[in-house]
Order: structure tokens, then C-alpha cells, then sequence
């Protein structure tokens, strides 16, 4: 039996016109888009040819490549104001968050007992920074001041390693839904209607200071705590100050 040859792919285009044609046409526009590359000022005296050019469309429409460049011009308009009306908005916010932080800082400096100092606290975290919930926890106060702490919670170090040694040990701030325990320890009698909180436990074992919202989004474990930790600093250094007296 006479065995037959096998066909060359090229054999098959040549027998067949409208595939010989597919491959004249991706060659040939290979060709144009090596050439267009090696001669970018190709169109800068054939602007006329700009518009005779046409891009499809989502919407199955074609516009010309003038269009196509204004709009796209148009967006990345839009897209850089958005961006500078957000940084705008976040230097405003900035410059009130300072403003704010530096009225705070004054007023505890001039409080003349911890009493005063966290009244002064509370308030304007409540007011000027919107945190619903504020406490202060002071580890085994000196007997004598009690007297003058006002609304500071007093607690002994066994009873908050029991309720909230984990937070403690860690030594960093901590943001988001606490637990029960740790809860009802930090706000007491507000403990059921706080949903998300950020504390910042106060070096040499000084006590933990606590903001809480009804939000179980509001203080999240991503949340920066920078603010809350530089208050917590400003405490950490007055407290020993006030707590002599």
C-alpha cells in the first residue's frame, strides 16, 4: 500500500485562501506595531490620521483615539482632584486633631491632682474627640489619695492580672472586641453597652487607660493608636507627680 506524506502546516494555508489571509493580516500587523514602536513621531505629521483611528467601546461602540485620549485625560482629572481633596481633608483633620491634643496637654498640666486631671480628661476626649467611654485604672494607689482621685477606678495588680493579664503582658496598645471579663474589669457599670475599645496599659505598672465605643467596628485590631499611646506617655509621667501630693 503506497503510503501518503504528510501535509506542512504551510502546505494547508497555501491550499486554503482565508487562512492565508488570517496570516498575511497578524503578520502584517505585527509589522505595523514593531514599526510604529521603532518610530514613536510617526503620527506628528499625520495628526489626520489620529482621527480616522477607532477603539471599541464597553458598550460596543467605537470612538476615535482623540476621543478616547480626552476622556481618558478627563478621568485621571477627576481621580487626582479626588486625591487632592483627600489630603486636604486629612491635613484639616490633622491640623484639629493637634489643636485638640495641645488644649488636652495644657489642661492636665495645670490640673493640681489626679481628680482634676481626669475630669479634664474625660471631658474632652468626650467632646473634642469623640470617644464615648473613658476610664483610667490606677494599680494599688498610695492609701492616702484616695480621697482625690475623683473618678479614677482603683483596682489591686492581682485582681487586674486576673481580669486583664493578657493585655497587660503584651505592653502594647490593643484595639478591638474585648472579652467579657476584660469588659466588665474596664468599664464597669458601662461594660454592657461598650461593643469595641483601645487600651493602652501605662509603664512601671502605673494602672491602664481605656476608650470604648458602641461601634464593634470603631475601634478595630488595624485602628492606629498613636494618639491614645501619646496621652497614656503624657499620664505616665504626671501620675507620680500628682499621686505624691
Amino acid at each position: 500500500m503506497e503510503q501518503k506524506d504528510a501535509k506542512h502546516p504551510l502546505d494547508e494555508i497555501a491550499s486554503d485562501p482565508h487562512k492565508e489571509a488570517q496570516r498575511n493580516e497578524k503578520l502584517l500587523a505585527r509589522q505595523v506595531a514593531r514599526y510604529l514602536m521603532q518610530n514613536p513621531e510617526f503620527f506628528v505629521e499625520r495628526m489626520d490620521l489620529l482621527e480616522t483611528i477607532k477603539l471599541p467601546r464597553e458598550n460596543g461602540k467605537t470612538v476615535s483615539l482623540m476621543t478616547h485620549q480626552t476622556n481618558l485625560l478627563r478621568e485621571r482629572n477627576i481621580e487626582m482632584r479626588q486625591r487632592l481633596d483627600q489630603l486636604l481633608h486629612n491635613a484639616r483633620e490633622n491640623d484639629q486633631l493637634f489643636f485638640n491634643s495641645r488644649r488636652l496637654i495644657l489642661a492636665l498640666l495645670e490640673a493640681q491632682n489626679v481628680g482634676k486631671a481626669v475630669e479634664v480628661l474625660y471631658a474632652n476626649f468626650f467632646t473634642d474627640f469623640n470617644v464615648e467611654f473613658t476610664t483610667l485604672t490606677l494599680f494599688d494607689p498610695p492609701p492616702g489619695t484616695r480621697s482625690s482621685l475623683g473618678q479614677v477606678q482603683t483596682s489591686s495588680s492581682a485582681s487586674a492580672q486576673t481580669a486583664i493579664g493578657g493585655i497587660l503582658r503584651n505592653g502594647r496598645p490593643v484595639c478591638g472586641v474585648l472579652r467579657p471579663v476584660e469588659r466588665e474589669y474596664l468599664f464597669a457599670g458601662q461594660g454592657q453597652q461598650v461593643a469595641s475599645a483601645a487600651v493602652v496599659p501605662l509603664g512601671s505598672q502605673l494602672g491602664v487607660l481605656a476608650a470604648g465605643s458602641s461601634d464593634p467596628q470603631y475601634y478595630r485590631s488595624s485602628l492606629g493608636t498613636l494618639f491614645l499611646s501619646y496621652i497614656a506617655e503624657v499620664l505616665e509621667r504626671l501620675l507620680p507627680k500628682w499621686l505624691e501630693r
